[in-house]
């Protein structure tokens, strides 16, 4: 017999170890396939397998809910392109690597995660916002840097190319960046932004930008 306040009253019916792994996934379905406005706490714990009151011993909110969401799409990639930058000097590979490394984080994310930046609730939403600028800067600081220090209007470009891979998803619902068609994606959207900027991508490079993405993808922050 259960115990009173416990929080599961079934068993749990989402993937994940932790409950808070189990409502992010929920809510990510949740706010993914029917939208942000209409989705309730209720039907996120209904999901999830636990009371209403349960979820708010984790988060406060429903967007608590979804800046959490959307860090899973910034936090590893920014952290990934912090670690590549402070171990290598030639930012062509880097940028290459950085590229190929969040494309395959925006992959892999659930749900596919990336539709949820065009919800109007994110506008306000500054934490993630101000991430996300962070990992944008260091796009176009490689992108600089690798064509030579001129900051133009297409070193701006890079990092909008990864974010085709949401797009991707739409189309391919069945491609993940933990496959080898994921992972082939990930590699033509890294080599489409280096040749944006007028850089040739041969072999030599593509090696040295895949051993960074080996070296430092899985690493902790």
């Amino acid at each position: 017999m259960s115990r009173p306040g416990r929080p599961r009253h079934r068993d749990a019916l989402r993937p994940g170890s932790t409950a808070v792994e189990q409502i992010l996934d929920a809510a990510g379905e949740l706010f993914v396939t029917q939208g942000f406005t209409v989705t309730s706490t209720r039907s996120i714990a209904e999901a999830v397998g636990i009371r209403q009151a349960s979820l708010y011993h984790h988060f406060p909110n429903k967007e608590a809910i979804l800046e959490a969401l959307l860090d899973a799409t910034v936090v590893p990639s920014l952290e990934f392109a912090r670690r590549v930058t402070r171990s290598v000097d030639d930012p062509k590979a880097a940028l290459w690597a950085v590229t190929a490394g969040d494309a395959a984080n925006l992959l892999s994310v659930p749900w596919n995660l990336g539709r949820l930046y065009l919800l109007p609730e994110v506008d306000g939403i500054e934490g993630f916002h101000r991430r996300r600028r962070e990992l944008h800067a260091v796009y176009r600081e490689l992108a600089v840097d690798a064509v030579g220090g001129r900051d133009e209007f297409r070193c701006g470009l890079p990092v909008r190319l990864t974010e085709t891979v949401i797009a991707q998803r739409v189309d391919d619902p069945d491609i993940t960046g933990d496959d080898v068609a994921g992972e082939r994606v990930a590699e033509a959207i890294a080599d489409a932004a280096l040749r944006v900027l007028g850089v040739d991508v041969d072999d030599a490079l593509r090696a040295q930008g895949r051993a960074l993405v080996e070296r430092h993808l899985a690493e902790p922050g």
